[in-house]
């Protein structure tokens, strides 16, 4: 049985990867230092024998006992709540802990995948975004701890493939979504589905007219296997083309929930996307692949999963362990 150590695995993504590898026949090694994560979200898996879960801060030393084929790098705060929170430990997370899955990688003589993300390219000054665009960031604003994180990131695999020999992949996920998403965790479509549950009016930030390009968590998953298993090093985006406004996304909810809400607009966040699409090209010509699941399907499914939460969960507020002992 071949073994994957999988980072981040109680988050969101996190934890369809150990599903999807888990199917696979896999034997998953799952680590969290659930910050953010959830256990709720691998429980089910607990019961199997071939997975176990460490409880471990990946910007600490990783000790990993026997034979490692595989390691995948989702650990790190990815919405904005959180690393703004949080910012120097992401920060953290895609230096430190980054050079610790390399080294383990290097010592286990295994294949790292590495979770990168559309932010590297910031504010787009070319559209759709191609993964040989440099990207337009602000390296001082409060969002470039997440994404000089990232970009950083990138240059340690990129220095251990070319230095080491090592073998390593980049994903560069755009924006994903599905059932075990966090409800209040910041991100445009659980924002939307929350208010839209809680009977508030939907708030759009700045004039609405701003773009994302959603991926369904299955077609994204099915995205990152290929690319793990496939022979190219470099960079790769993994999303949905099919791009939107905010302001129609916002009436799009509205009328998926069956709700009468308002939509109220606010300021816009420094440095916040006007505009946010994959091209995917590369991952259509390398692995034979391109997203499957329409939005009207996925945003069904989704809903589907909200409508379950219970009344306490759908109005709590995060109470997460945003210490300063996390951001030292």
């Amino acid at each position: 049985m071949k073994k994957v150590l999988i980072t981040g695995a109680a988050g969101f993504l996190g934890s369809h990867l150990c599903d999807r590898f888990i199917k696979e026949g896999y034997g998953v090694i799952a680590m969290d230092n659930l910050i953010t994560g959830d256990l709720k979200n691998i429980e089910h898996l607990f019961k199997l024998e071939q997975f176990e879960f460490y409880n471990h801060d990946v910007t600490k030393f990783i000790h990993i006992p026997g034979e490692l084929d595989y390691i995948l790098h989702f650990a790190s705060p990815a919405s904005p709540i959180d690393y703004l929170k949080i910012p120097i430990q992401t920060l953290k997370v895609g230096a430190l802990g980054t050079h610790n899955l390399l080294g383990l990688a290097k010592e286990k003589g295994a294949r790292i995948l590495i979770a990168s993300t559309s932010e590297i390219y910031g504010d787009p000054l070319v559209h759709p975004q191609t993964e040989d665009y440099y990207g337009n960031v602000n390296t001082i604003g409060p969002r470039g701890v997440y994404d000089e994180a990232k970009r950083f990131q990138e240059s340690m695999t990129m220095a251990y493939h070319r230095f080491h020999g090592l073998e390593t992949r980049i994903v560069r996920i755009f924006n994903t979504y599905g059932p075990r998403m966090r409800l209040n965790d910041g991100r445009v479509i659980p924002a939307f589905m929350g208010q839209a549950l809680r009977g508030e009016d939907l708030t759009v930030f700045g004039d609405g007219l701003q773009t994302r390009s959603f991926c369904y968590v299955d077609d994204e998953v099915e995205g990152i296997y290929r690319l793990l298993l496939s022979d190219y090093s470099y960079p790769v985006n993994i999303g949905n083309p099919n791009e939107i406004t905010i302001k129609d996304f916002a009436e799009e909810i509205i009328k998926l929930t069956g709700t009468d809400q308002k939509i109220i607009y606010k300021p816009l966040p420094q440095d916040d996307p006007l505009q946010r699409q994959p091209d995917i090209s590369k991952a259509k010509e390398l692995l034979g692949w391109e997203p499957l699941i329409g939005r009207e399907e996925g945003m069904k499914r989704t809903f589907d999963y909200f409508k379950t939460l219970s009344t306490e969960e759908l109005q709590k507020t995060e109470h997460r362990d945003f210490s300063e002992r996390n951001n030292r």
